[in-house]
């Protein structure tokens, strides 16, 4: 069988043998053998503490030092078991009774509890302390730790996959030290189990020696209390071992390598202290009765390593020099156009917060902000089809008390409040509730600002309750989604278009670069996103795109081709209870807009009379707010060939009103219900 099938029944098997150990009699020779194992596991333990890195590499000895205390509390029932039966518990034992104490019981006593008193006093009450203070600690931190890896992956620091394990770091290394805290108690349970065993031990033997075997009072004595105080020591030292290796897991930093490495490096980065303790060691053997030759030869020992570390300390002096000469020209100075060209990156997007709203990221019910920030990402992402830039959240003194800001490409494009203590109430009936008169930033809806502690009473009110997180993300996405287009880079384009390339690379190489270089794909695909067209087709686009290419590259053509391919998709979103409701234009006023288009640098431009245009724009805002009061939403259809340029007209106006051609409404499948004819003439006064 193979190791790897080996190991996960090893310790199952370990602890029912354990078990058995409680209940079934051993013979002698096994328990020897049981015995040298016991303490050898327990070096190896010792030792691995010792050259670990960091605690988290030996996660699993808290439940080892259950297992391994369980082991030797069985080992102590089976040998008293042996001890107070046959007066004999194998040569392990015997042999520490007799030669590891002389033969001695005094000796042996004063041994055992030396032995017990540096486990149970120093070594394991300093351990627990340590573990417990740990845990406590690590707990604490916990959240900063969080908050830390969330900037990091916000800022794109670090990917999801390193973010992840970070994660599961800091979680697992708080569990680490809370079952550490507990896995002392063990240790120090172990000690006092030693103590109760050995006493019993001595008084059972003593009365079994005189009572069953018939031996004089000081026969009893002499055989069962070495018998006992061997077995004492047998368990003892390794207990010892595993509690001197508790400490050492819990204790350790964070230094690099393993214990004695960094031992040997940090005591040894001192000259001066080594060459003072061994002066003062010379200095000690002068006095009158003191053994000369150990305190010169270990003054002489720390005078020469201390002189070696000068020797090493001026080479490494020589090297540094050398090579600061070497690459003083290369390594650019603060006002080097490397440092000026970093200090002067612009951030493509970013969210500001005043002082007081930086508790938005940390560690509490409104502390949400990072984690909400990369679920809107997501979401833009499916919605969309673009990647949205790692979003950098910092905080600004400039911004006005419970004021944030949101920045793309290092311009304003909107700001918003969101006071600490306060939920938004939203609805039509909020003059009972206290607070302030707002307007909702993105949908422009009346609302307030009341204290956190009225938001049931807000609730019961009638109104719609928003928490300021919630607030601050749904302004965020709607300023990503009216910005996409700026934030749309030749990069994403390049990402994008591989992504393409691995499913469908016959599109992509008959468009690019053959037809239309990245740059002119980036501007199509910018047109589609400036009108909240999602890219997620882009396949579909593409087609489109290497069609209309062939016969002309105008980029005002290239997005109305790929607009007609994604025509369904268009009128999806507007499509209600299996009906499209659109606006349609006059026949005649159509016509003169078609008569009074003109090509134009940024595309086709509409040349009307500006009383014309108000009229229009006030017809189709009656329009739309009529369908809006009956909670229905309206989109203007026209001429494919005037589309562009009335799009461009109409959102002076009316920035949220669709404009569809016809081609992409009838490609959409779906009943189409005209509810209003657009129609030229004056403008209605108000």
């Amino acid at each position: 069988m193979k190791n790897r099938s080996i190991a996960p029944m090893a310790v199952p098997a370990g602890v029912v043998g354990v078990v058995l150990l409680l209940v079934v009699p051993l013979p002698a020779a096994l328990l020897d053998v049981l015995i040298v194992v016991n303490i050898t596991g327990s070096l190896v333990v010792l030792l691995t503490s010792m050259y670990v890195r960091r605690p988290l590499d030996f996660s699993v000895f808290p439940s080892l030092i259950l297992v391994l205390t369980l082991f030797r509390l069985g080992l102590n029932v089976a040998s008293t078991r042996l001890v107070l039966r046959d007066g004999f518990a194998g040569q392990v034992i015997d042999a520490f009774g007799h030669f590891v104490v002389g033969g001695s019981l005094v000796i042996g006593l004063v041994i055992f509890l030396i032995l017990v008193v540096i486990q149970f006093v120093v070594i394991t009450n300093g351990a627990g302390r340590v573990a417990e203070v740990g845990a406590r600690f690590t707990l604490d931190a916990m959240p900063g730790k969080q908050m830390a890896i969330d900037a990091d992956l916000n800022s794109g620091l670090i990917d999801e996959d390193t973010a992840r394990q970070r994660r599961a770091d800091v979680a697992a290394e708080a569990d680490f030290y809370g079952a550490m805290d507990g896995g002392s108690k063990f240790v120090k349970g172990d000690a006092i189990a030693g103590i109760v065993i050995t006493v019993i031990n001595l008084i059972g033997g003593f009365v079994i020696g005189m009572v069953q075997m018939g031996m004089s009072p000081a026969e009893a004595l002499e055989r069962f209390s070495l018998l006992t105080i061997g077995d004492g020591l047998v368990t003892q030292i390794p207990a010892l071992l595993l509690s001197v290796a508790t400490g050492i897991v819990v204790t350790r930093s964070t230094a690099e390598g393993d214990m004695g490495t960094a031992a040997a490096k940090q005591l040894t980065q001192s000259r001066t202290a080594l060459m003072i303790a061994g002066a003062g060691a010379i200095v000690l053997a002068l006095i009158p009765g003191m053994p000369k030759v150990p305190f010169i030869l270990v003054g002489a020992v720390l005078i020469v390593a201390s002189q070696r570390i000068k020797a090493a300390e001026r080479k490494a002096e020589q090297d540094a020099a050398d090579g600061t000469t070497a690459t003083a020209v290369a390594a650019p100075g603060p006002d080097s156009p490397e440092q000026l060209i970093e200090q002067m990156r612009v951030h493509v997007l970013e969210v500001l917060l005043a002082p007081d709203l930086v508790s938005l990221v940390g560690d509490g019910p409104d502390g949400d902000l990072l984690g909400r920030v990369r679920a809107l990402r997501r979401k833009v992402a499916m919605d969309l089809g673009i990647v949205v830039p790692p979003v950098r959240t910092r905080d600004s003194v400039d911004l006005p008390p419970s004021t944030y800001a949101v920045r793309v490409a290092g311009v304003e494009v909107g700001r918003g409040e969101a006071p600490a203590g306060r939920v938004l109430a939203l609805g039509d009936d909020l003059a009972a509730l206290p607070g302030t008169p707002v307007l909702e930033p993105v949908f422009g809806l009346a609302g307030k600002w009341v204290p956190a502690e009225l938001r049931h009473a807000a609730e019961m009110s009638g109104a719609t309750v928003v928490d300021r997180v919630s607030v601050l993300i749904t302004h965020l996405g709607a300023l990503v989604t009216q910005n996409a287009a700026r934030l749309m880079t030749r990069e994403d384009v390049r990402v994008l278009t591989d992504g393409v390339k691995r499913v469908n690379p016959s599109v992509v190489e008959e468009l690019v670069p053959g037809l239309l270089s990245l740059g002119e794909v980036q501007r199509v695909l910018q047109g589609l996103l400036a009108e909240e067209v999602p890219i997620r087709d882009l396949g579909r686009i593409y087609e489109a795109l290497a069609l209309r290419a062939r016969t002309s590259t105008d980029p005002e053509g290239l997005v109305e081709a790929a607009r007609t391919a994604l025509g369904p998709a268009l009128a999806a979103p507007h499509v209600q209870e299996g009906v499209l409701r659109v606006l349609t234009l006059d026949p005649l006023l159509e016509q003169s807009l078609l008569e009074g288009l003109r090509p134009g640098e940024g595309g086709t431009q509409l040349v009307v009379d500006p009383n014309r245009v108000e009229s229009v724009l006030g017809q189709l805002r009656d329009a739309v707010a009529h369908a809006e009061a009956s909670g229905r939403s309206v989109v203007l259809v026209c001429a494919p060939a005037v589309r562009p340029a009335l799009r461009r007209l109409v959102a002076l106006g009316l920035p949220r009103l669709p404009v569809l051609s016809y081609a992409e409404v009838t490609g959409a499948g779906v009943q189409v219900e005209t509810t209003g004819v657009v129609r030229g003439g004056q403008a209605i006064a108000a």
